[in-house]
């Protein structure tokens, strides 16, 4: 069964343009966190991306634990939250091996998360996977510019936003935001209130995160 989907991913992620109408997934995982910390981003991010991008993103967005094959139905996953979070050894297998398939999981620190989600990181893929994106990786060019980088959404501890990854043979596999609270950004309005410039950067943001999942490195 997990082969039969494995290949069925692989034909998937050999389309560069939106399809039919596909859903983003969002990760529960265990450990104490919050994992449903944002429950209408992933909403709001699919009607903005169908809106500016013209793509076909159903706003309905899935839940999948992160030890389960059903990840492997999904090109994008997102995983959020203020706290605490937990792999055991079959959910860092299952969550390799999704990752080296082709797919992509975001993880968006919403405060708190960072010295948690960091060592369970390390465990996967080694202490010095993690890098900090250049200002020119294609993810800050298109279809929406950011030149300084990942846009600073909430304040956290005032530090500057910074945007994390994992690259496998080369690819963005992996994408952890840290310092920027992005997808508070995407939330309904009367959730943080935040100014409507701000939501629109993080929406803009988000959406260049889903243009560079599904159409890789081509503007």
């Amino acid at each position: 069964m997990l082969k039969i989907r494995l290949a069925s991913f692989l034909l998937f992620m050999s389309v560069i343009a939106f399809g039919q109408a596909d859903r983003l997934a969002l990760v529960k995982y265990r450990g104490g966190g919050d994992w449903y910390a944002n429950p209408s981003a992933l909403s709001n991010l699919s009607s903005f991306c169908n809106t500016e991008l013209n793509a076909n993103l159903d706003p309905d967005y899935a839940t999948v634990e992160i030890g389960s094959s059903d990840i492997f139905d999904y090109p994008f996953l997102h995983l959020t939250g203020h706290g605490n979070i937990l792999f055991d050894a079959q959910e860092v297998e299952n969550l390799k091996t999704y990752l080296e398939a082709g797919g992509f999981i975001h993880i968006d620190d919403n405060y708190g998360m960072d010295p948690y989600i960091r060592p369970e990181l390390q465990r996967i893929f080694g202490e010095d996977a993690l890098q900090l994106l250049s200002l020119d990786h294609p993810i800050f060019q298109g279809p929406f510019s950011f030149p300084q980088g990942l846009p600073k959404i909430h304040e956290h501890d005032g530090n500057n936003a910074q945007a994390w990854g994992i690259f496998i043979d080369g690819r963005l596999a992996l994408l952890y935001t840290f310092e920027s609270d992005l997808s508070d950004g995407w939330e309904d309005s009367e959730v943080h209130n935040d100014p409507e410039a701000i939501r629109r950067e993080a929406l803009e943001m988000g959406a260049n995160i889903i243009h560079y999942v599904f159409n890789g490195s081509i503007l």
